[in-house]
């Protein structure tokens, strides 16, 4: 009896633990989607956030500066006023985009 008590207490005090420590990344993930958007075409070379086309890891792959298929988070609202050498408008993308000549 004793060792399913101490099995069964065990499991439930893991568990909530767990949800106590998973709750703070749920709210920050959520915080970076409302307060942030991706923007393609203004990271750095190995500083993006994602995506930097097919067979990529995703963060911190992108091969140029502001690469079209590459994305940072960036202020909700302030991407097509960010610089960038590649975009066809001279601005970051909501989209990616084939880059021009820098």
């Amino acid at each position: 009896m004793n060792t399913t008590l101490t099995t069964a207490s065990l499991a439930l005090a893991l568990g909530a633990a767990l949800s106590i420590a998973a709750a703070p990344v749920a709210a920050a993930e959520k915080s970076m989607t409302t307060e942030k958007e991706k923007c393609y075409g203004v990271a750095l070379k190995g500083k993006n956030d994602c995506k930097a086309g097919a067979g990529t890891s995703c963060a911190g792959t992108s091969k140029i500066d502001h690469q079209g298929n590459a994305w940072s988070f960036v202020p909700k609202g302030s991407c097509g006023k960010t610089a960038s050498k590649t975009s066809p408008t001279g601005f970051g993308q909501t989209k990616e985009f084939k880059e021009k000549s820098a």
